[in-house]
């Protein structure tokens, strides 16, 4: 990252129980937080029927459940100033379907749900919490879907977003926009960084 001022501070979202102390931990080191962006997930790309219990039990785990905790440490007294805000990285798949996607669909569906409940929930609390529901993005996630796909599939996956495939930057900007205050009226909502995927 450019500038100053960054802190790394690892945590393996596998243990979501242990996010409470682990966020404490941030906060006795960098102060309380303005906002809190939970942007972590993993990828399951199987049918159905080939689907683990156990491989399906990672993705809930580290896309969903370490977002509510995420959220309920962010919640606690000292660890957040007033106001406040939240933001989950959803995707497009939460929102549209799309083979061999269920289950990671499936979670990032619940992150809206979440986002939805919590932002009625926390209002009078004057914290905020939206999500980003992001299409294909350029990174190394995309890169694997060019080595599982055939070149007519992955072409095709590319057509499917009518501005193209998207850069991390575009949805980092959406994600700002909703933490800062240009997004003060704005919490519940799902915001669509899809290069137009779901506009067909």
């Amino acid at each position: 990252m450019d500038g100053e001022g960054h802190r790394v501070a690892p945590f393996d979202f596998n243990h979501p129980e242990a996010i409470g102390d682990w966020l404490r931990s941030v906060i006795t080191d960098a102060g309380s937080l303005n906002g809190l962006v939970h942007a972590a997930g993993v990828e399951l790309v199987s049918p159905i029927r080939f689907v683990r219990q156990h491989d399906a039990e990672e993705v809930v785990r580290i896309n969903l459940l370490s977002s509510i905790m995420l959220a309920r440490a962010f919640t606690q007294k000292e660890c957040h100033v007033t106001p406040g805000s939240i933001v989950f990285l959803s995707s497009i798949m939460g929102v549209v379907g799309a083979p061999s996607m269920s289950v990671y669909g499936a979670t990032k569906a619940a992150l809206i749900g979440l986002a939805k409940s919590l932002a009625v929930e926390l209002a009078p609390r004057h914290i905020r919490v939206n999500c980003v529901a992001a299409g294909c993005v350029q990174t190394e996630l995309l890169a694997r879907f060019r080595d599982l796909f055939s070149a007519e599939q992955f072409q095709a996956l590319e057509r499917a977003h009518p501005l193209g495939f998207g850069a991390a930057r575009d949805v980092a900007h959406a994600v700002a926009f909703l933490l800062a205050d240009t997004g003060r009226w704005i919490t519940g909502s799902t915001l669509a960084v899809d290069g137009g995927y779901s506009a067909q």
